[in-house]
């Protein structure tokens, strides 16, 4: 690695060694003028973004995992670079990427780099009022078409066949989460106090549909996890972290989980507010889906039981942590809240599940 820059932003956030990232811009992007300046886009439990700015305005994106995070195959850098790499000459729309650092001494941890890509996310009803409607619809059409090209790339192609297993998706999502759900119900005392995610768990494994083909698997497909143009259209799909092979219709059924159509709340706070005028209804979404991707979508609702399912055993493990006290001194009313929320998630798990066939 070449010598550090005597250059440098002295105020970067936390997560950013500005003397070593500098240096390796120096290395890796030699268009990059010092001094450069570096600032959090998205922080939390989940891998962390910043945007890196030159002294000629030229702009990248860095990402890193959390910090103090020790478990290093929970936010595999490498893994995700590869990922969005892979996919740069697909119809995927994703960030370009620069490069990658696995050296811990440069940083305290990898991270790699990609271009910055100027659009807009809409991560709640500010975000999306500021749309048209025919920006709303176009946002809502073209998540389904950048989904159905998600899952037709052709993945031995370009070599992601061995990122991870094909066969058996469902079933081994069930098994994962079903065990992160008991250690947080271990976690809390006398329990949590769910017994429909113990019962659901149960019924869908007993009723996995057939598996149609392997595909790419997002993991966390939404519209709040994609960056959209000027006409509302997908520019480049983000947080690429949980990517996996597997069923494609996981992604669909989780879709279908965090659209909210007029006539019902939102699921989450955060989940985006599609029951806006102008965005397509769920149904809408599905018709495209299946007409896109030419897949048999007669037993979506095992995967939008299984999506609520699965987002229930999230939510529970963010209660416990509250609960517990891990998250620190946290005000009352924020973890009766998050109780709130995760029994009005079991309810629609329960009510999601008795609608399957």
């Amino acid at each position: 690695m070449s010598d550090r820059p005597e250059q440098t932003d002295t105020t970067a956030p936390d997560g950013i060694d500005a003397a070593g990232v500098t240096a390796w811009f120096a290395e890796h992007v030699p268009s990059a003028k010092a001094p450069l300046s570096f600032q959090l886009i998205a922080g939390g439990h989940s891998n962390l973004t910043f945007s890196v700015t030159d002294a000629a305005d030229e702009r990248w994106v860095l990402r890193r995992p959390p910090l103090g995070q020790v478990l290093a195959t929970a936010h595999d850098m490498g893994r995700e670079h590869r990922i969005i790499s892979a996919l740069g000459p697909t119809d995927v729309p994703v960030p370009p990427t620069v490069g990658l650092c696995t050296d811990d001494s440069v940083n305290g941890s990898p991270f790699y780099v990609m271009d910055f890509v100027d659009g807009r996310v809409i991560r709640g009803e500010p975000d999306a009022a500021a749309l048209t409607p025919d920006q709303r619809r176009a946002a809502g059409e073209s998540l389904v078409d950048v989904m159905a090209a998600i899952h037709s790339v052709d993945v031995d192609a370009v070599g992601l066949g061995d990122l991870g297993r094909k066969e058996d998706y469902v079933a081994r999502q069930l098994k994962r989460w079903y065990s992160q759900f008991q250690a947080s119900d271990s976690q809390v005392e006398g329990g949590l106090g769910l017994p429909a995610v113990h019962e659901v768990h149960d019924r869908l494994s007993a009723s996995i549909p057939p598996q149609q083909g392997a595909a790419i698997v997002h993991g966390d497909y939404r519209l709040d996890n994609c960056m959209l143009d000027t006409d509302g259209s997908v520019k480049a799909v983000l947080d690429w972290e949980i990517c996996t092979l597997g069923d494609p219709l996981a992604d669909v059924g989780l879709l279908w989980v965090y659209w909210s159509d007029p006539d019902e709340g939102a699921v989450l706070p955060q989940a985006s507010p599609t029951a806006l005028e102008g965005f397509p209804r769920k149904a809408e979404l599905i018709e495209r889906y299946a007409a896109t991707s030419e897949r048999d979508l007669s037993d979506l609702g095992f995967y939008v039981a299984f999506g609520y399912w699965k987002l229930t055993c999230i939510i529970a493990g963010v209660y416990a942590r509250y609960a517990g006290g891990a998250m620190g001194d946290v005000p009352e009313e924020q973890v009766r809240g998050f109780r709130h929320m995760l029994d009005r998630l079991s309810d629609l798990t329960v009510e999601a599940a008795d609608g399957v066939g």
